[in-house]
């Protein structure tokens, strides 16, 4: 391999490194954020040029259940999101943190409310909430609702929104009715990331950059040496 591919190869590797340790560094800026799922990053070779490019994707599994006995918090089991509406646009969290505002909307951590099955924002009567394990609502014993639950084709597309959300890419993914997917009510899904792993993952990309920094600086004086040579023959 020529040294010009084995620079541009170096350099491939080193943005790789640098994407792993930025999300690694938002991994565990998350670990402890209710339902965040952990990214990741993973090399594959450039078909034209050999160099290493990074893809990114996102773990999807399920993260533990913290009990907190909090009638509006709810915590989803297996495959699936709920839905909220912002002003960008409808958004899918796993973040159960809910609240009601002084309307009676039902409403996420961050205020956006939370959607049901009709396709409405779902509002809710005074009065004891309870939520069942496949999303009915029940106040005082009345039903009050069902939230709309859905599951993603290929979630791993799905993309960052801010404050746990994700939003559909502009190409598009298909949303599927969740089945099978139980909601824990007084409960919370802990973020999936594991904060030991992701710090030596972090410590692991900060020595192979250092590494890979000093094989370009080597080379690059070998390609100095090797220039001034030619030029003294000439």
């Amino acid at each position: 391999m020529s040294n010009p591919r084995v620079l541009a190869s170096t350099a491939g590797a080193l943005r790789v490194l640098e994407l792993r340790q930025q999300v690694a560094a938002h991994n565990l800026a998350n670990v402890s954020s209710p339902g965040f799922k952990a990214d990741r990053v993973f090399a594959r070779a450039d078909v034209e040029g050999g160099a290493p490019v990074a893809d990114r994707g996102r773990n999807e599994a399920d993260g533990p259940l913290v009990v907190t006995n909090r009638p509006l918090d709810l915590a989803l089991e297996g495959d699936g999101f709920l839905v909220v509406t912002t002003p960008e646009g409808q958004r899918l969290t796993r973040g159960g943190s809910l609240g009601i505002d002084p309307d009676g909307g039902l409403v996420d951590a961050s205020g956006h409310p939370v959607m049901g099955v009709d396709g409405e924002n779902i509002v809710l009567p005074p009065g004891e909430l309870v939520v069942s394990r496949t999303g009915d609502l029940q106040v005082e014993g009345i039903a009050a609702g069902r939230l709309l639950l859905v599951r993603v084709e290929g979630a791993e597309g799905l993309l960052m929104a801010g404050a746990g959300g994700l939003r559909i890419p502009p190409e598009g993914l298909e949303l599927q009715e969740a089945l099978g997917i139980r909601v824990h009510q007084g409960a919370l899904e802990d973020s999936n990331v594991n904060p030991v792993l992701a710090m030596t993952d972090m410590i692991e990309i900060q020595r192979s950059y250092a590494s890979l920094q000093r094989s370009v600086h080597v080379l690059d004086g070998v390609m100095d040496r090797v220039a001034n040579s030619l030029g003294r023959l000439t």
